[in-house]
């Protein structure tokens, strides 16, 4: 037993010098910094912070580097170290509404206060390859920024002022952290929009996708997609009052859903709801159809039986750590297990082949 520990050991060892090198790659290629990744790489820098749970771009610029661009590892490397960080206190609800907009669309509404911001984005780019950026091209000057025009309401607040939209719900209570509590069923929408923003990107597009081909009845505009900075202020008992801390980015998507009523609701709109770290529109606004299909019960909708309308479902497996833990421990040593199973065909084969043999005799 010894000499397989030690030899485990040593496989390990030179399985992290391999891994290290790897990494690295060919060492004539110029290393690339945490700075270059945070800069350059964006929008990955910001799914790991959203998915992860940890406003910190330099943080997850390391964790992406140490993980090879492995998004998922990226993620894992981020939470662990989070467990280990003090918790020094809450801070205040930040007010989007105060948002310092990047980019602000509406597909409800073409004229809205503070007007429609295009901001950085793909949506009208060509999907060609530009082999400008393997020749390390000059990147154009981008036209300068038309200053904010400061706080600018929500798209949704038009439709509010005319009854036809749900009133979004207050709670008064505080809600519970999915980061220091495990998740239980059933779980309330604030706990529900925790577990999705936290989820895996590809899961809540495709549950998202889902809702929009008819498992779910689920036929939504996007109300507001917003992309901005806002601050973060925390009350400080000492001096009675909340000062701010820092300024973080967030995308923020709201959508109208069409309503023709139930039994306990009149028709109107309802709401879905996104909120992520960074700029992640495909997130956000496939946070908020998820989140208005799982709304079913409480708006006394009909169950159809769709996918994204099973909480359990939908918030059991959206973790993509849990998943990737899951997963991956089939690959790792299991030879008890196997060798009972394998012990067992084989017994039952003997058993087939005896009564097999009978049969003919008769």
């Amino acid at each position: 037993m010894y000499v397989a520990v030690k030899g485990g050991e040593r496989a390990i060892e030179s399985a992290h010098a391999w891994l290290a090198e790897e990494r690295r790659g060919d060492p004539s290629v110029a290393e690339l910094s945490i700075f270059q990744i945070r800069e350059q790489l964006k929008l990955a820098v910001d799914r790991v912070m959203t998915e992860g749970s940890l406003y910190d771009p330099d943080l997850a610029a390391l964790a992406i580097k140490q993980s090879r661009g492995d998004l998922i590892e990226a993620i894992f490397l981020i939470r662990a170290y989070r467990t280990t960080l003090p918790r020094f206190g809450a801070s205040k609800p930040v007010d989007t509404g105060a948002m310092a907009c990047d980019r602000r669309i509406s597909a409800t509404f073409k004229d809205l206060p503070g007007g429609q911001v295009l901001g950085p984005t793909f949506d009208y780019t060509h999907r060609l390859l530009d082999f400008k950026l393997a020749a390390d091209g000059d990147v154009p000057e981008a036209p300068s920024r038309a200053a904010s025009p400061g706080e600018v309401p929500h798209v949704t607040e038009f439709l509010n002022q005319e009854g036809l939209i749900e009133e979004a719900p207050h709670e008064d209570t505080m809600p519970p952290d999915l980061t220091r509590e495990p998740l239980e069923m059933p779980a309330d929408r604030a706990l529900r929009l925790q577990a999705l923003a936290r989820a895996d990107e590809g899961f809540t597009l495709g549950l998202a996708y889902s809702t929009q081909r008819g498992y779910g009845r689920n036929h939504a505009f996007v109300g507001e997609l917003r992309i901005g900075a806002v601050t973060v202020e925390m009350d400080i008992p000492e001096v009675g009052f909340a000062v701010e801390i820092g300024e973080i980015t967030l995308t923020e998507c709201e959508t109208v859903n069409q309503f023709t009523g139930s039994k306990t609701e009149p028709p109107q709109f309802t709401r879905g709801y996104g909120l992520v770290f960074g700029q992640s529109e495909r997130k956000s606004i496939s946070m908020a159809l998820v989140d208005r299909a799982l709304r079913w019960e409480e708006l006394g909708e009909d169950n159809v039986g769709a996918p994204a309308q099973d909480a359990e479902f939908v918030l059991y497996h959206a973790d993509n750590i849990q998943a990737t833990g899951f997963l991956e421990h089939i690959k790792l040593p299991h030879y008890v297990d196997f060798q009972s199973e394998l012990e067992l065909v084989r017994k039952l084969r003997r058993e087939a082949g005896a009564d097999r043999v009978q049969e003919a005799a008769e």
